[in-house]
């Protein structure tokens, strides 16, 4: 989509360059969310892309993604020793139906920021416990869980100024097992449901739901619950909402039987 409020175009070369940054100049990374509807409140892009951020760097303690790291080079890391999440990183991004070309230039962060509730990069990061890491103008900077980053359908809490440098996956949750599950009303819809588990080493389980929910939602236990237990805590969230892309109902039942067959696969 034509732009036609952008009069600036600025290319970032160091953190200074985001100094730009206000309500009506945002960060650019590509694009493909800030080109695909209307942006008429805006002047100007700060193009992050040209701070060549390293995309993935393995740590001690886990994994760092680059907000500016695109789906293509998510969806090609190799699995590391150990690492039984692995699968889930191309699962998450098949989520994202596009050609080669939209994977080639869509970004991670910019998936988060974008902030919807089918956001395959939100149901990964947040399913893996990952944190984000914000620069703040002032020249500081603040984490948090993916799962408080996003308030809500399209929002989040970033305010003008700021910007989402990376997201740390931590190592125990990249060593646990997952099981992943996506359904929409339509081959080639937008996610109706995407519902990630975790089971981890000390036997934990973390079922993350997204897609369904206006936000992820998370349910937690010491240990792999039973059907019952599993399905009555999913019927009680109240987060489902319903779109063009599925009834809230709807969403709530399909949640319940793909947690249960999620809890069986990790069983």
């Amino acid at each position: 989509m034509d732009l036609n409020t952008i009069t600036d175009v600025r290319l970032a070369r160091s953190r200074a360059d985001l100094v730009a940054l206000c309500t009506t100049v945002v960060p650019l990374a590509g694009g493909s969310a800030l080109f695909g509807e209307p942006q008429n409140h805006l002047e100007g892009f700060v193009d992050l892309m040209t701070l060549e951020w390293p995309a993935l760097t393995v740590t001690p303690d886990g994994l760092d993604i680059a907000a500016t790291c695109t789906i293509a080079e998510l969806s090609r890391f190799p699995a590391q020793p150990g690492w039984l999440a692995h699968p889930a990183f191309f699962q998450c991004c098949t989520a994202l139906f596009g050609s080669f070309k939209v994977w080639n230039v869509a970004t991670v962060g910019g998936n988060l920021c974008a902030s919807l509730p089918a956001g395959p990069m939100t149901s990964l990061t947040a399913a893996l416990d990952g944190e984000v890491l914000i620069w703040s103008p002032d020249g500081s900077e603040r984490r948090m869980p993916v799962t408080s980053f996003i308030a809500g359908n399209t929002t989040n809490i970033l305010t003008p100024g700021e910007v989402l440098r990376s997201i740390h996956l931590p190592l125990r949750a990249l060593e646990a097992r997952v099981g992943y599950r996506k359904i929409a009303l339509s081959p080639l819809g937008r996610s109706g449901a995407v519902l990630l588990g975790r089971l981890e080493r000390s036997g934990a389980f973390v079922l993350t739901v997204t897609a369904a929910t206006v936000k992820p939602v998370q349910l937690s236990y010491d240990a792999l619950p039973d059907a019952d237990t599993l399905r009555a805590d999913v019927e009680r969230l109240d987060e489902w909402f319903t779109d063009a892309h599925g009834a809230a109902d709807w969403r709530r039942a399909v949640s319940c039987v793909l947690a249960d067959e999620i809890r069986e696969e990790l069983a």
